[in-house]
């Protein structure tokens, strides 16, 4: 991939400021020095490119450049893109800058943007339209856009044209450079863009700025090599690339000493860890099972492929114990056809098998899933057949989208031949049905004990507590706060869609 930077001195022949500059003559720059997402091209990536750097460190000049200030992210998008922030804002405190939740109040804004659907990118350019007064108000306050829509050559150049009043543009391969991108938009006075890095690497020692003290994330790979047709992620993220296993041993026990309840191991495709390491066989079964000795309640996982979803995996979830039976497999289409199209490799039958694999051999196993329709060519029969497999796992929820074409991957290029109203009524159906079976699925519990572990107020009530059991379930119940940050006993009085109510079993009632 190319290393772009764009600042006063690197804009090309032409002394016109960058700001000043026209569409055409952003157009040119394109033409010769920006690589847009190519299928073939990211096909050819080198998994003996990767490096493992652990040096990172802030440099002197801008150690203390934030003191008296504050920076804001804003965050879109997965977990990982929440993980990358907690990263980013490690490095802000480094620099000396304090957090805020108000933007009014912050020298530097940062969108963290994701690139998966077209709503998503709809509400960065609305934050960036809502933001422009901000700026001419405050003319020193640098706003900043990164993450995974910097990384589309569409997004950028609509920046450059519609937006030049943003100071930074930066990808997701580029957040260690944070510092360094922000010296030159401070002391550069022009846009910086700098996106389509080096790929490969792998930076250990990174600060972050973790949310809370009970939960955490915890990135055990990155990138992803499938090229599902309507995934921009592949090009976006990378290649798939694991960090060691005795560097996530070592953070997963920085947290265990530091009292956390639960990690979630991340990735975008978190079954293949460990199939780019030439040195050994070791995979995410394995890692597991180590990091299962660990002294931390609950481990979970995400997002899984089902393509990469191996026997070594499942017969360690099977032991139990702080490893959660709660599994999220995505399974995007019920229908063979369709899942051919979108190049996920694998069929309904394969999913089904891995789904009565994992029934059979997991205790009290539940599943999660994502869902989309009206993909290009998708047929009544072949939405039917998203909603029989619905049926048949019995999801006890599931993400659902109406496909949305993302430029640059080969869907894209595929006509878009069902009509929005066909899809919206899809989804419709497909809502309702999810919703059925999840009431369902929670009424199961009404008049059990479960285990919460209680993460703080309710966001609707504050004299309410909320929680997490070990399948994801969330469950509302009273209690006095010292209880956050613990795993309880609640006796489940009722369920909804998506929650359960309860009350909290104490030592009197037992």
């Amino acid at each position: 991939m190319l290393h772009n930077r764009m600042t006063k001195n690197l804009t090309s022949t032409d002394e016109k400021p960058l700001k000043e500059k026209t569409s055409e003559d952003f157009a040119k720059y394109f033409q010769t020095t920006y690589q847009p997402p190519s299928l073939k091209d990211a096909r050819r990536r080198r998994r003996k490119d990767i490096d493992i750097h652990y040096d990172f460190d802030i440099r002197t000049d801008m150690q203390q450049v934030g003191v008296g200030k504050r920076f804001y992210i804003r965050t879109y998008g997965c977990q990982m893109n929440e993980h990358d922030t907690e990263v980013m804002a490690g490095i802000f405190e480094g620099m000396g800058y304090e957090a805020t939740t108000d933007v009014n109040d912050a020298d530097v804004i940062l969108l963290n943007t994701c690139a998966i659907r077209e709503n998503a990118e709809n509400k960065v350019f609305g934050e960036i339209g809502h933001l422009k007064p901000l700026k001419l108000e405050k003319p020193d306050l640098l706003i900043g856009v990164c993450g995974c829509m910097s990384q589309e050559e569409s997004v950028v150049n609509r920046i450059l044209q519609k937006h030049p009043f943003i100071d930074m543009i930066f990808g997701t391969h580029n957040i260690h450079r944070l510092p360094d991108i922000l010296r030159e938009a401070i002391f550069g006075k022009e846009m910086v863009i700098e996106v389509w890095s080096k790929e490969g690497d792998i930076i250990e020692n990174l600060p972050k700025v973790r949310k809370g003290q009970i939960k955490a994330w915890v990135n055990i790979m990155y990138g992803c090599d499938k090229f599902c047709t309507y995934c921009i992620v592949p090009y976006t993220r990378g290649k798939e690339r694991s960090r060691r296993p005795e560097d996530i041993i070592e953070e997963v026990r920085h947290l265990a000493r530091n009292g956390y309840k639960e990690v979630t191991l991340l990735g975008q495709n978190v079954n293949a860890y460990g199939k780019d390491f030439e040195d050994s066989s070791y995979g995410l079964g394995d890692l597991m099972e180590e990091l299962s000795k660990i002294d931390i309640p609950r481990f979970r996982f995400m997002t899984s492929h089902p393509r990469d979803f191996d026997d070594r995996l499942i017969d360690v979830l099977a032991k139990g114990g702080n490893l959660m039976e709660h599994i999220h497999l995505p399974v995007q289409s019920g229908s063979s056809e369709i899942l051919k199209i979108m190049g996920r490799k694998y069929s309904r039958e394969h999913y089904m098998t891995l789904v009565a694999k994992m029934e059979e051999r997991i205790p009290n196993v539940t599943f999660t899933t994502d869902i989309i329709v009206g993909f290009p060519n998708e047929t009544e029969e072949q939405f039917e057949e998203t909603l029989s497999i619905v049926r048949e796992v019995e999801y006890d929820a599931a993400y659902t989208y109406i496909y949305s074409p993302r430029e640059g991957t080969p869907a894209a290029k595929m006509e878009d031949n069902v009509p929005m109203e066909v899809k919206r009524e899809r989804l419709q159906r497909l809502n309702q049905l999810v919703n059925e079976l999840s009431l369902k699925k929670n009424k199961v519990f009404e008049g059990q004990v479960v285990d919460v572990l209680v993460e703080g107020e309710s966001k609707k009530n504050p004299d309410v507590l909320s929680g997490y059991t070990r399948k994801s379930k969330l469950v509302n119940f009273r209690g006095p706060k010292s209880l956050v940050g613990k795993i309880v006993p609640v006796y489940i009085t009722g369920a909804k869609t998506w929650t359960l109510d309860g009350d909290l079993v104490t030592e009197s009632k037992r």
